[in-house]
């Protein structure tokens, strides 16, 4: 129970009487009050009003015999709506409908009508129903009213205690249904109905007692709320800030129900006349002097003009927000977003809600903040104004030195107030621990940057709260991770945390800070070197390329283990993130080599392992073991031992993967003056000249006749070069030079001229030397004049004779004898083609494989050889005859014969295809082919 004596009173209404409006324009009510002499009267309703209610934009009250309806236009209207007296009103408020209670004869006889003020019957509002307010058969007096805002239900409470349910259409009385709901032996005081999703509850009230029915169901079920009651129109519903409660405002308390039990109550002491609820306020209107609430059915003339009291109570913030004494109070009523008082005078008070921001503005002078927040949040302030209200909390506890208070009240302000307003505040007062606080309020709500990340990290350390620190940063998952973890490790890792360092780096994924903490800071080269071996590929190998050089120089044994590994076929270890990553990822390991700097004998490990388990290495891992076993061969003194590595540097040499790209194994043979790879090389390449020259450079003859014997059909120019190296000789080399003549005869290499005037120049190369090979080459030159001069003479006999043909052809007649088609070989039939050459046709063979019919098939292929033989010759003699004039000609002779000779003018014309006849027809004189070829004719 809360006493209303433990509550603040405030101001928070405007109080202001209604003024008549001034002419035709009418003035909202609550206006301020016009000044000067044009002010305007107050407004005055007609006496002896004795209903009110509200709704649907107008005031409407009710007096002996009319219903007045007041607009925000202030233009009071009215009709009569009972022949006696009117003594009950409803408006409901989402329909313009309007239900009243009055008596149109003497006696105990209420109607209640129905009116629909949207329609008009004579100017006055049209009535859709009228039917009598009797409980049962004995006539009793109307005491309350409510209907249901859907029409579908209205109760009635009468002073003997009985309450009737309409259910149905209130408007009609066809589709309406009258029922006795409850029966009781005190006066019902209040009625009210709640809906709660498609549940209808009635609250009935009397003066001893509180219940509730369910009467959108079928039996109605009865709850017995309590066993205190109320006056007449001391009951009320409140919104849905309070529940939907039913509010029963006695003489000691104030209670609050809901359908199936009791609420809070308020101990508001005083006799209560009026209770009504209004935008989440309490409205009670009541006085000091004690009267039992039975006297309230005995005359309402009776009642004593005492001063009443109106409180409007805020039951959410526990404060009053007016507080005013009224005079002869005929009721409250709420429109406009106000509320008006009417008094027994005729008067209308206007009680005007201050803004939000007035109100709080008002309990900022009190420094009652708490209460600010309260309202704040009951009015629904939005985020911005909260916090400012925050803000100025936490500034006036900050000026009273209660820091723990300030900072409670900072943190509500983050995400709207800046938060370098808070942390200079604490910084300047060396309040660490309240700034801990708010950093860590910060951080969890993810809006911390970086700065603030280090600021929290620097007080806990200065703090040496080791505890506190591991709680912010042994988060859990990923999502509860509310700081820059970078700033963090950096941070963590100046401070010398390095453990918690090393536990944020390694759960959050930061490779690169966790492997510089534990190598340049811990110097923990083995645990560095075993989380690279956990990693991911791509993360191991970069990581490796980054330190490998420092962990080869401290354990160049594991280093190199891992290295191994990375480059062949890695894969994680089990313990590590990326344990299920495909086998088969590889780094390329000439990229690894300059890790091995200074590390002669694992580099050496780790190439001949790369060579062995992965042949297609790259080239660089070739080169780079052939220059680490070149280097050892080179400084060995051990004969034995020498000889080993001579071995594997040629074995290596071989291997094949010097066969394309040699030139730097070449070079580093070379430098250090390993022939014998040279050689190899060198033959490799088809590089035989430099074979050559290096054994005319060692004096190494018999090696020089081997290399031309070896390579001289691939290049023959060697036995040329060789017979110039051995006649610049002085020393005897007989036996040398005889080997190359021999060679250079059978082969026919150079002209026996070049080869005298070669060995001319050599004191010691005497005729006996070059005898043997003079000989036979005069004998080879005697036996090809024999020959030439043969077929000189066959040519002239062939001439000889194909020129008596010729002329045969052109002075006797042709007699054509062939019995047989030289295509198919069958007996000639007419019609039959012949021709010159002797050779005859059946006239379909010819005409199915002749070209044209001027040509024989037979002889056209040598025919057609030997006119392209012709026409060669032909533009030959031309370009003769131009080159000879331009040579003469031309100033620089040798560009005209290198331009002739690109030309292919001094090619030779040779014909693969022509047998030894063609060869031989080819030799005759162009003129007399010519003549052959135009004499042929074809005869039939």
């Amino acid at each position: 129970m809360a006493t209303y004596l433990q509550w603040r009173r405030f101001v928070f209404f405007d109080k202001e009487l209604v003024k008549e409006p001034q002419g035709n324009d009418g003035a909202a009510p609550g206006a301020a009050p016009a000044s000067g002499p044009a002010a305007s009267k107050f407004l005055c309703l007609p006496p002896g009003i004795t209903v009110c209610d509200s709704g649907r934009g107008s005031l409407v009250f009710g007096d002996i015999l009319l219903i007045w309806f007041l607009p925000r236009s202030l233009q009071l209207t009215g009709f009569q709506a009972y022949k006696l007296r009117v003594t009950h009103l409803y408006q409901l408020k989402q329909h313009n409908i309007l239900a009243s209670v009055g008596e149109d004869e003497e006696g105990i006889n209420p109607l209640v009508k129905i009116w629909n003020l949207e329609k008009r019957d004579g100017g006055n509002p049209l009535c859709t129903r009228i039917f009598p307010a009797i409980p049962g058969t004995e006539p009793t007096v109307v005491s309350c009213l409510t209907v249901h805002e859907n029409l579908n239900f209205m109760a009635i409470g009468f002073t003997d205690g009985s309450v009737t349910l309409n259910k149905g259409d209130i408007t009609r009385d066809r589709h309406s249904k009258t029922q006795i709901l409850h029966k009781g032996n005190y006066p019902v005081t209040g009625l009210a109905f709640r809906q709660a999703g498609k549940t209808t509850h009635l609250f009935v009230v009397t003066t001893e007692n509180v219940q509730s029915y369910i009467v959108s169901g079928k039996d109605y079920p009865r709850v017995e709320l309590d066993t205190h009651g109320c006056g007449l129109r001391c009951s009320a519903l409140s919104d849905p800030s309070q529940d939907l409660q039913f509010i029963v405002a006695g003489d000691e308390c104030v209670y609050l129900y809901q359908p199936d039990e009791r609420g809070p109550c308020f101990a508001f002491e005083g006799h209560k006349l009026i209770a009504h609820w209004f935008r989440g306020y309490l409205v009670i209107v009541s006085r000091d002097r004690k009267v039992s609430p039975k006297s309230e059915f005995t005359s309402r003339d009776s009642q004593s003009s005492d001063k009443q009291i109106l409180n409007i109570y805020d039951l959410c913030n526990k404060f009053i927000a007016y507080s005013a004494v009224f005079e002869d109070v005929v009721d409250v009523l709420a429109e406009w977003g106000s509320l008006y008082v009417l008094t027994r005078d005729g008067r209308v008070h206007a009680l005007q809600e201050k803004d939000t921001q007035t109100k709080l503005e008002m309990l900022f002078k009190k420094n009652l903040f708490e209460m600010a927040i309260n309202l704040a949040k009951s009015q629904h302030l939005d985020s911005d104004g909260l916090a400012q209200i925050f803000m100025q909390y936490g500034d006036h506890l900050y000026s009273k030195g209660n820091h723990d208070g300030a900072v409670q009240q900072y943190i509500r302000t983050i995400g709207k107030l800046e938060p370098s307003y808070v942390i200079r505040k604490f910084l300047d007062a060396q309040r660490i621990h309240n700034l801990t606080a708010y950093l860590q309020t910060l951080h969890r709500q993810s809006l911390a940057n970086a700065d603030h990340t280090t600021l929290l990290l620097n007080c806990y350390t200065k703090l040496k709260d080791s505890s506190k620190l591991e709680e912010f940063i042994k988060t859990k998952s990923e999502s509860e991770v509310h700081f820059d973890v970078e700033t963090a490790i950096k941070v963590l890792r100046q401070a010398g945390y390095y453990s918690h360092a090393l536990y944020l780096a390694e759960n959050h994924a930061h490779h690169e800070w966790y492997l510089k903490i534990q190598l340049e800071d811990i110097k923990n080269y083995q645990e560095a070197l075993r989380y690279i071996g956990k990693l991911p590929f791509e993360q191991a190998e970069s990581n490796m390329k980054r330190y490998g050089k420092i962990l080869m120089h401290h354990i160049p044994e594991q280093t190199t283990q891992l290295l191994k590994g990375l480059c062949t076929h890695y894969r994680p270890s089990l313990e590590g993130r990326g344990d299920r990553e495909a086998p088969g990822c590889r780094a390329n390991s000439e990229e690894f080599i300059p890790i091995f700097a200074n590390n002669p004998r694992e580099l050496k490990a780790f190439l001949e392992h790369m060579s062995e388990v992965q042949p297609d290495s790259p080239q660089g891992i070739y080169d780079t073991l052939l220059e680490l076993r070149l280097q050892n061969w080179a400084h060995e003194e051990d004969p034995q031992v020498k000889e080993k590595l001579h071995a594997e540097a040629i074995s290596l040499l071989k291997s094949g993967r010097f066969c394309d790209v040699f030139d730097k194994a070449l070079v580093l043979c070379q430098m250090h003056n390993f022939q014998d790879g040279v050689l190899y090389l060198y033959e490799q390449g088809k590089l035989f000249q430099q074979i050559m020259h290096y054994h005319m450079q060692h004096e190494q003859y018999r090696q020089v006749i081997a290399v031309c014997e070896r390579h001289g059909e691939q290049e023959p120019s060697l036995w040329e070069q060789a017979l110039s190296y051995f006649a610049r000789k002085e020393e005897d080399c007989k036996e040398y030079v005889a080997a190359v003549l021999k060679h250079i005869e059978s082969k026919n290499l150079m002209p026996p001229l070049l080869v005298v005037q070669t060995l001319a120049h050599n004191s010691t190369a005497t005729l006996s030397v070059i005898r043997d090979y003079l000989v036979q080459k005069l004998q080879k030159q005697s036996q090809q004049i024999a020959q030439d001069e043969l077929r000189v003479r066959r040519y002239r006999e062939e001439t000889t004779r194909i020129r008596q043909e010729i002329q045969e052809l052109k002075a006797s007649p042709k007699i054509f004898q062939k019995t047989k088609c030289s295509i198919c070989n069958s007996a000639l039939e007419l019609p039959s083609v012949h021709f010159l050459c002797g050779h005859s046709f059946h006239q379909h063979c010819f005409e199915s494989y002749s070209e044209s019919d001027a040509d024989c098939p037979t002889c056209l292929p040598e025919n057609r050889k030997v006119m392209d033989m012709i026409r060669a010759q032909e533009q030959k003699r031309d370009l003769h005859d131009q080159f000879q004039h331009q040579l003469k000609c031309s100033n620089d002779s040798f560009s005209v014969i290198a331009d002739y000779f690109g030309r292919g003018v001094f090619n030779k014309l040779t014909l693969l295809t022509d047998p030894p006849t063609a060869r031989l027809t080819a030799s005759l004189e162009a003129g007399l082919q010519r003549d052959l070829l135009m004499h042929a004719r074809r005869g039939t």
